[in-house]
């Protein structure tokens, strides 16, 4: 009875099954056991438990055909493919572990905290890794796959052999490609822009919400999405507010009349101030920047613990500004001033004497200061030995 190859395959194909069921426990069981009352076991688990019994029951099957078919004739185009089958799963246990240990590096790096600078950090260079670790793995699959076929490792010989010519004309077509790859993996190991940082693009204000090999996704406050590439990042000038820290400082302005009193003004923005959650009292200053123009400009300076908050903050202050002066201060508000004269009228001119006095002529004074810009300058005549200086 054990003469008969489809037997011994089948009864070799059952216990290969099994001894895979049964290595695959054992293992999970391990891990268990060695990571008791911690939660990665079970990540692990579930990431690669699928793709290693694909793997093993694979390897399996492969000593069953060549245990109960030694001498098939079709043994090896089973063979090879059993062996594009085992390079496959590979490829899929292979990104299961990565996905497993990025997942695990960003669950111990939260950014939905306060200061996440190092975390967001952590999260933009973990996902650019997991994603160009994943594109290594497939690129090499295909590469084992394409060698497991003989006419392709003949005509492997010649492409090695012309690899410098082929290295070129890849280079040159792919260009635009490698450029947001290495833009993109500068992005995340220099630091300069983050997963979840706010920045301010192209006059777009917005945060940062993926950051990829080759373009950076920007989630703008009005809940459309900006996709740029990652070149435009490293050769274009943009704005990160949360470089070092998510507190910013915002101004109010106003343009009102002279009659305004900033002190009372600034009474007045220390009580708005005290009534809202939005201010984080770090600083709060209100000064009188400019006073031409037939109008005097307020600035106001507040501080918040990152930029939505600021930008409501804003708003709030301007709206509660304006109702007090309204209220309060309607003396205040900003008007425009027309004189009316009759056209007929007309002013005697005032004697003109004739003298100047400017700050470099009209007087002895004047004169000695201009004398200091140009005391140096010689004056060349036509003969080269008289030369006076002016």
């Amino acid at each position: 009875m054990l003469d008969n190859p489809w037997l011994i395959f089948a009864l070799t194909f059952v216990a290969s099954v099994v001894g895979a069921l049964i290595f695959t426990a054992v293992v999970a069981l391990i891990t268990r056991l060695i990571a008791r009352r911690r939660h990665w076991p079970e990540s692990l688990i579930r990431h690669a438990r699928r793709p290693f019994r694909v793997v093993v029951l694979l390897a399996g099957v492969w000593i069953a055909v060549g245990l109960a078919f030694p001498d098939a004739s079709w043994l090896p185009a089973l063979t090879q493919i059993l062996t594009i089958l085992v390079i496959v799963a590979s490829a899929w246990l292979l990104a299961a572990l990565v996905t497993f240990a990025t997942d695990v590096t960003l669950g111990r790096h939260r950014i939905d905290v306060p200061d996440n600078r190092v975390a967001r950090r952590i999260r933009t260079q973990t996902l650019i890794v997991r994603r160009l670790a994943i594109a290594i793995i497939v690129v090499i699959a295909i590469g084992a796959i394409l060698l497991t076929f003989p006419a392709v490792r003949a005509v492997g010989a010649s492409v090695l052999a012309s690899a410098g010519i082929a290295s070129i004309v890849a280079g040159l077509a792919a260009q635009s490609v490698l450029a947001n790859m290495f833009a993109g993996l500068q992005l995340a190991f220099s630091d300069a822009l983050r997963v979840d940082d706010v920045v301010v693009v192209e006059e777009q204000w917005g945060r940062v919400g993926e950051i990829t090999l080759s373009y950076v996704v920007l989630d703008l406050w009005d809940d459309r999405r900006l996709v740029l590439p990652c070149t435009y990042f490293t050769s274009q000038p943009f704005e990160n507010w949360t470089r070092q820290g998510s507190e910013l400082l915002g101004s109010v302005e106003f343009d009102v009349d002279w009659r305004v009193s900033p002190g009372r003004m600034r009474t007045q923005l220390e009580a708005v101030l005290a009534r809202t959650d939005l201010w984080d009292q770090r600083a709060s200053v209100l000064q009188v920047t400019e006073a031409t123009g037939g109008f005097v400009r307020i600035r106001i300076l507040v501080t918040a613990a990152d930029a939505p908050t600021l930008f409501d903050l804003r708003c709030y202050v301007r709206e509660a500004m304006v109702t007090w002066l309204q209220s309060e201060m309607p003396a205040a508000l900003p008007v425009q001033r027309v004189l009316v004269t009759d056209p007929e009228t007309r002013r005697t001119a005032e004697p003109h004497s004739g003298r100047h006095e400017g700050l470099f002529t009209g007087s002895s004074a004047a004169e000695e200061r201009a004398s200091a810009f140009t005391n140096a300058i010689p004056v060349q005549s036509g003969d080269d030995e008289d030369q006076t200086p002016r």
